[in-house]
């Protein structure tokens, strides 16, 4: 009983610090909440089926729904998600179970309750990546505790692997749908003599239930995304670069006046053509090509397809990602990709697709830190 309660203790301890070192979100990272954040209560109905180690030479019906093995149950638990994707939770289960040395239903029933701590794994989150409005999530959980059989007065540990399902009600309140596997120690059921020696599901008293029931999400349920630091310093840089880009423009258009200002019969009915020379980055998110990181980047490309419209000239858009991540293949799809979005933009803006040109450089090392090379540039060109 120590061994259990110091190791219920160690992991309340140690997977909160492991979690704030070590995010297993696979696609998307967010920022770990305080302590008192992302608890949550559970209520449950299930039915159980037991299936005891005395009857392991007899030739039992192995039917979960025969009154003689399964009876109706509850459940309680009290849990916290220390990331999205990893959590743990504190469960009661039990009061109605049976004893099966025989296939009569008299006198067999075991009042009983097991206490298990789970670690949860949001297999929707890791593989999926967050998403706080995600309808369904499949949550693996495993874990250990241990039992004790009112009816006859007697304990024993156990181990606890099952399936959660839940179903998003709300921002708050969630339907479950679990199913359990308890595996105890042989005198869960009460029954200590006659212990056929054998291994593996035989050789112990097994718990099997499913269950429904209700997650009340307590407090603040929802997480933060971790800033992308790379692509704000990116889109600083981009911003100074238009800058700079409106400045030379703006020379050009001084020295240009000038000219015109100096000659004694000025030609005006011939066209001067102003071409900005700087091209204009369009930044994404690692992995990204579908959505730019910050819309904002438009603002400095509007100039440039007005530009391309009054003097009809073409814009080239070249799409890159970065080779310090993902293989050539990979980087040649994004860079297309990321390429192809920025040109449907251009065509939103009012630009024909006929003067558009798109170019695909695939994974580059340009430009440091790596993550400006997740671009896509649009420049002026013939």
């Amino acid at each position: 009983m120590k061994k259990v309660l110091i190791s219920w203790v160690l992991a309340w301890v140690i997977l909160p610090l492991w979690a704030q070192e070590s995010d297993p979100i696979l696609r998307s990272k967010v920022v770990t909440n305080s302590f008192w954040s992302n608890w949550f209560f559970q209520l449950g109905a299930d039915w159980n089926a037991w299936y005891s180690n005395e009857e392991s030479s007899l030739h039992f019906s192995k039917s979960p729904l025969k009154t003689f093995r399964s009876n109706p149950g509850i459940s309680i638990a009290l849990g916290k998600w220390f990331t999205p994707s990893l959590g743990l939770r504190t469960k009661v289960q039990g009061i109605w179970g049976k004893t099966v040395t025989d296939e009569n239903n008299d006198g067999n029933g075991n009042k009983y309750w097991i206490l298990n701590e789970q670690a949860l794994f949001n297999l929707s989150h890791m593989i999926g990546g967050y998403n706080p409005d995600r309808m369904w999530s499949i949550i693996p959980f495993a874990g250990a505790g241990f039992g004790r059989t009112c009816t006859y007065d007697l304990y024993a540990m156990q181990l606890s692997v099952g399936l959660l399902n839940e179903f998003r009600l709300s921002k708050k309140l969630a339907l479950n749908v679990e199913v359990g596997w308890n595996r105890c120690e042989g005198d869960i059921d009460g029954v200590t003599s006659g212990i056929h020696q054998t291994r593996g599901w035989k050789s112990h008293d097994n718990n099997l239930y499913g269950e429904i029931g209700l997650t009340l999400h307590i407090g603040r349920s929802s997480w933060d995304r971790v800033p992308d630091v790379d692509a704000m310093k990116a889109m600083s840089q981009a911003e100074l670069d238009a800058l700079n880009a409106q400045l030379s423009d703006a020379n050009a258009e001084n020295e240009r006046l000038k000219g015109l200002l100096g000659k004694e019969s000025p030609d005006t009915s011939k066209t001067v053509k102003e071409y900005v020379t700087a091209p204009v980055s369009v930044f994404f998110h690692l992995g990204e090509y579908q959505k730019i990181a910050d819309p904002k980047d438009l603002e400095d490309v509007k100039s440039l397809v007005e530009y391309a419209k009054k003097n009809h000239v073409h814009l080239l858009v070249t799409g890159y990602a970065d080779s310090a991540t993902g293989d050539e293949t990979i980087n040649r799809r994004l860079a297309e990709g990321r390429a192809n979005t920025v040109a449907g933009h251009l065509v939103l803006l009012g630009l024909s697709r006929d003067q558009i040109k798109v170019v695909s450089k695939g994974g580059v090392n340009d430009l440091t830190p790596e993550s400006y090379n997740r671009r896509a540039t649009v420049e002026v060109t013939e």
